[in-house]
Order: C-alpha cells, then structure tokens, then sequence
C-alpha cells in the first residue's frame, strides 16, 4: 500500500483529510480552536491541490445555509465550526438534516458561555444530539483524517442521506501534533467515488425540496428519517470494514473495547481522554486489578448491541464525560442506563463528570475513579465532579 508520512496537528489532519474527499464547496467561517482547518483549506485552494470554490461568508449560520443550497443542487460541501459557533448555526444544523443533505461538517469541541471559555469540553456538540446528525468523537489526529474520508461514504450511501458531525477535543486534539499516514490520493478516489444523487435540484427532474407539511403528514418524513439514522449503523460497520481492508487501518464500528473482556469494572469514554485511560489500565492491570476501558466513538446512532453486550459482561461501569446536562447527569450517562434498562441483570453504573471548560483529567483521577469502582458494590451518588478546585457548600 502506497502511503506516506507526515507530522501535523489534529486540525491539520483534518484539512488533509477534507483535500482526499474532494468537496466541491468549503463554506468558511473561523472561530478558535477550528480556525486552522479553515486556513488549510484555503491554502490547498489557492495552490490548486485542491479544485473547490472557497465560501468565506459572514457567520455560522450562513456557513451552514451555504452548505445546505451546495448539497440541494448534488455537490458535495464541507463546513467547520465549534462551540458558539455551532450554536449560531443550529437552526440551519435541523434544516440540513431535515432535507437530509450529506453534507460533512469538523466540530471542535469547545465549552459553552458563560463563563466564556477557548478551552475545551464536549457540551456543544452533545447539546446537538437531538438534531438528527450523525456524531463521531475521534481519539487522535489519524482517526480525524481517515473519519473525514469515512463520513462522506456513510453520509451519501442512499440509504442514510445523513448530515455527518466528526467532533475532535478542542486544543488536546486540534492543537497537538503527531505523525499520521497520509493515504494516496487514487485510492481514496476508488474508495469515495464522485457524489451522485437524485435528491437534488434539477431542471431535467423538478422537485420541491426543504418543503413545508401538515400535521396529516410531517411525522410520516420524521420516522423516516428515524429509520435512516439507526439504518446507518450497519453502513458505518461496513464502510470501516472496507476501510481496514483498502488502507490498513480500521476503528471497531460504533465502540472499541480494551481490555474488557475479564473485567471486574470499565469506564466508558468519549473522545480523546481516551488514551489516558488506556495507560492507566495497563498500569493497574500490572499491579492486578481487572479493568478495562470502553469507548464510544457514535453518538447517534447510539450504540445500544454494544452497550448492552458490555452489560451482559461486566457488573460495574463509569461513564467518564466531559459534559453536564443542568438538573439531571451527564448526557452520555443518561443514553448508557437507557440502554441498559432493557437488561434483566442489574449493572451498577456511576457518572463522572470533569474536564469542564478545559480543565486537565489526569491519570490520578481516571486511578481514583477506578479505585472507587472496585470497592463499592453500590453507588450512593449518581454523578461525581471530579477534579474540583475547591469545595462549593450546597
């Protein structure tokens, strides 16, 4: 297999991996810390490695707007944003999923205001999670760039026709750098072929889209677009599977599970965080204890087989999140007990809630967070802060 070597930051990873897919469009609006896939892009642009009309429009929302009108006439678009940003754009985000255009857009995830942060956690992109996109958190700068690729083959399969959200840790991922396999540009022509579609404007084939309905059929279009959604999951499974087999590198479908097969408890993660916490079981696991480590790498679709399959195997599970959902627990906490309710053995299950507004976990929280897994066979708390810089008095 032809390939070659490069040293790049996540956000670098990304631009490159947008090049290979061949968008014809790149609406453009920069905002920290996504700014540098934007740059790269236009850079690729202007030295003509890559063929694409580049749209810097005024805002997200017209980022978003513009993506929409190139995906209505068959083209495919490419856009980026991240935290406000992508909240700017959230009535176009329902639009686009609505009309079910393919278009692929980079989240960096970022902390939402107030207080106003640059820093990074994964409230933004999980406060979308009901507007009907496919979201993937990636791990490292390589499962960007090869996500890039595999996004647009999923998001454009006709049987899916899904909006397509790859989200990267905003500055842990977008702003580190390392060494990545850059594939060929022919092979990855064979594997995502120019975009055809029938879902389009046409002058040969009118056709009314982004339309409005009655009550006598909007949720008719609605459970369609259910079925769409939880039918993409066996088409992320194969266009992975084929990935692995073209270019050597494939990511487990929806989940990846380390470790977990004897294991007396495992925490779930999401996104980069990951890979610390793949240390620290290697750590414990020498000094004997059995743990393991799960990650979600779909959001929507959820998950649920794998999840439940976990629960079947495991008595104790953490779900470590970067993200609280005000009044309740954490997002990603709430969508694993939903699936595992319909298990008839009880999993003791407990939410760790940390990382906000860009804070550091560390390996002595993920070791205190297994620590506390191990030894109690019940959990008193749902949610624990972890990582607080102070007590705060109820």
């Amino acid at each position: 297999m032809k390939s070659n070597r490069k040293f790049v930051s996540g956000d670098e990873a990304v631009a490159l991996g947008v090049r290979l897919a061949r968008p014809h469009i790149i609406s453009a609006y920069p905002i920290t810390p996504q700014t540098i896939v934007v740059e790269r892009l236009a850079d690729f642009v202007e030295d003509g490695s890559l063929k694409a009309e580049y749209m810097h429009v005024e805002s997200e929302h017209s980022a978003m707007a513009a993506a929409m009108g190139v995906s209505s006439v068959g083209a495919r678009a490419f856009t980026a944003t991240s935290s406000q940003g992508l909240l700017h754009m959230a009535e176009c985000v329902h639009y686009a999923s609505g009309a079910r255009f393919p278009i692929v857009m980079m989240n960096a995830n970022r902390s939402i205001a107030v207080p106003w942060s640059i820093y990074g956690d994964q409230r933004d992109s999980l406060s979308m999670l009901d507007s009907g996109w496919i979201q993937v958190y990636v791990e490292d700068a390589q499962e960007a760039l090869d996500m890039m690729i595999q996004a647009y083959k999923v998001a454009e399969n006709p049987e899916v026709m899904t909006p397509f959200m790859v989200n990267l840790d905003g500055f842990v991922l977008t702003h580190t750098y390392e060494p990545i396999e850059l594939p060929e540009q022919e092979m990855v022509d064979q594997f995502l072929p120019m975009y055809q579609t029938g879902n389009k404007m046409s002058m040969d084939e009118p056709k009314s889209l982004c339309f409005s309905t009655s009550p006598a059929d909007n949720q008719e279009f609605k459970v369609m677009q259910h079925m769409a959604m939880e039918g993409s999951v066996d088409v992320i499974r194969q266009v992975d599977a084929e990935y692995g087999k073209v270019f050597g590198r494939s990511y487990h479908g929806l989940t990846e599970s380390y470790r977990c097969d004897d294991a007396d408890a495992v925490l779930m993660t999401l996104g980069s965080v990951t890979g610390t916490v793949r240390c620290v079981v290697d750590e414990l696991r020498e000094k004997g204890f059995k743990v393991g480590v799960f990650k979600i790498r779909f959001m929507r679709p959820f998950p649920k087989d794998e999840v439940m399959a976990l629960g079947k195997a495991v008595s104790k599970l953490g779900v470590l999140e970067k993200n609280i959902s005000f009044g309740n627990e954490g997002t990603v906490f709430t969508n694993v007990n939903s699936a595992l309710m319909a298990l008839d053995t009880k999993v003791q299950s407990k939410n760790y809630v940390g990382g906000l507004g860009g804070r550091d976990i560390t390996k002595d929280h993920i070791r205190a967070i297994f620590m506390d897994l191990l030894n109690h066979d019940r959990f008193e708390e749902r949610v624990e802060f972890i990582g607080m810089g102070c007590e705060i008095n109820e």
